[in-house]
């Protein structure tokens, strides 16, 4: 779980973060999420866009995208959504206490 501090902060990382990811129509596959899955292990912060063709509401997709990688969501803005998880092997991201 995330503080307020540490959700800031990673927050204006992602700030300045491009979208790389999309769901798009086939929504959340296997193929999705090993790839998030690495990109999460690679990066620890990514952001992914929701395209507009999906009628699932952004945050139960947030919500369930986050479960299925044991990600924390640090942010949901418009289409776009922002995912931390910490590398335990070799850490990115050093975030306050």
């Amino acid at each position: 779980m995330l503080t307020q501090s540490q959700k800031k902060q990673l927050k204006a990382l992602a700030s300045k973060l491009d979208v790389k990811y999309q769901v798009g129509k086939k929504e959340i596959t296997e193929s999705l999420l090993n790839m998030l899955s690495n990109a999460l292990t690679a990066h620890e912060l990514i952001k992914i866009d929701i395209m507009k063709s999906i009628d699932k509401p952004i945050m139960e997709i947030a919500l369930d995208l986050s479960s299925k990688l044991n990600a924390d969501i640090v942010q949901v803005v418009g289409r776009a959504i922002v995912l931390y998880k910490k590398n335990k092997d070799k850490t990115i991201i050093k975030l306050v206490k």
